[in-house]
């Protein structure tokens, strides 16, 4: 697929998504105050440029943790399995936990995640998106923090991928494909 020609269109803009990024540092530092240490856990790979943003905001004590997870199945039907392929280095039973995902679509992989850290007994446990396409939900979950509401479009750019391309634009853009590709 990335052979296929395309390009890619500025949905939001850098300077609107550091705007944005400092905003909900300061509701998140605000909803955690009091804390002794916030574990910001990143869903990797694509929320590792803004888990990087957002805790240079955040005005509290943090420990920064990644999980990496994958939903997958075959391209006609997938199984909606999810699959840790880095868990946490640390324990998070009894801490204040702030998830940070960059997009909600189908809420699988989220859910999940969510599931198996409350699994874990939390003092608290938040969830803060970058992106969320409410058009795409198949599971019943819900940021408490988002950036940005979005279509159901493709998007890559500031950490978000099309097969490991386009990570490091500082915008969110659209990608659409042109001619007939390959």
């Amino acid at each position: 697929m990335p052979d296929r020609p395309y390009v890619i269109d500025e949905m939001i803009s850098a300077k609107a998504i550091a705007a944005r990024v400092e905003a909900l540092a300061k509701e998140i530092t605000r909803a955690f105050r009091g804390t002794d240490k916030l574990v910001v856990v990143g869903l990797l790979r694509g929320s590792f440029v803004f888990i990087a943003d957002l805790v240079r905001e955040i005005d509290l004590p943090v420990e920064v943790d990644f999980l990496e997870a994958s939903s997958y199945g075959d391209a006609m039907q997938s199984s909606r399995e999810v699959r840790i392929l880095k868990d946490l280095r640390g324990e998070i039973s009894g801490r204040d936990v702030l998830v940070v995902e960059d997009i909600v679509d189908t809420g699988f992989t989220l859910s999940h995640v969510v599931n198996l850290l409350r699994s874990r007994v939390p003092k608290r446990l938040e969830v803060c998106a970058l992106l969320d396409k409410p058009s795409r939900r198949e599971v019943a979950i819900k940021a408490t923090w988002t950036g940005f509401e979005i279509p159901d479009e493709f998007v890559v750019g500031y950490g978000i991928d099309f097969a490991q391309r386009n990570r490091n634009l500082p915008y969110i853009g659209a990608v659409h494909f042109t001619g007939d590709g390959a």
